[in-house]
C-alpha cells in the first residue's frame, strides 16, 4: 500500500484570498449604502461622498476594507461638535458661523448622528454570517 501526499496549500490560500476579497467588496458596499441612508441631508454632498476601497496583498496574507468620506463634515456628523461632541471635548459656549450661501448662524454645535458607526453596528452580525457562507462556497464544506 502506497501513500501519496498532495500539497494543496497554495490552492487553499488562493481560495481563502478570493473569498476574503469577495466578502470585503460585499460587506463594504453594504456598509457604504447603509451609511448613506443613515446620513442627514442638507446639500447631499456628505451623503454622496462615502466610498470604500479594498487593500491587501496575497503574498502578505492580509486584506482589509476602508469605508469613509473625504468631506470634513463627515467627521462632524459622526462625532458631533461643540457642546454636543461625542466625547465631551468640543468647544463650549457657542459661536457664530457663516454658511456657504452667506447666512450667519449662532450654534452651540452639532449633535453626532453616527451614520458609519450605526451602519456597521446594524450589519455586523449579518456580515459575519455572510462571510461564513462565502467561505463555504469558495472552499466547500
Amino acid at each position: 500500500m502506497s501513500l501519496e501526499f498532495e500539497d494543496n496549500r497554495v490552492k487553499v490560500k488562493e481560495a481563502l484570498y478570493e473569498a476574503g476579497e469577495a466578502f470585503l467588496h460585499e460587506a463594504c458596499g453594504e456598509i457604504q449604502a447603509r451609511t448613506r441612508r443613515n446620513s442627514r441631508v442638507d446639500t447631499g454632498q456628505t451623503k454622496g461622498s462615502y466610498d470604500y476601497k479594498i487593500s491587501g496583498s496575497f503574498m502578505a496574507g492580509e486584506q482589509y476594507g476602508q469605508i469613509g468620506s473625504n468631506f470634513e463634515n463627515a467627521i462632524w456628523e459622526e462625532f458631533g461638535t461643540g457642546e454636543y461632541a461625542l466625547h465631551g471635548d468640543g468647544r463650549k459656549g457657542g459661536w457664530v458661523y457663516q454658511a456657504p450661501k452667506g447666512e450667519f448662524y449662532y450654534t452651540k454645535g452639532k449633535t453626532p448622528n453616527r451614520p458609519l458607526h450605526n451602519a456597521f453596528t446594524a450589519l455586523k452580525n449579518k456580515l459575519i454570517k455572510r462571510y461564513g457562507e462565502i467561505l463555504k462556497s469558495k472552499i466547500g464544506g
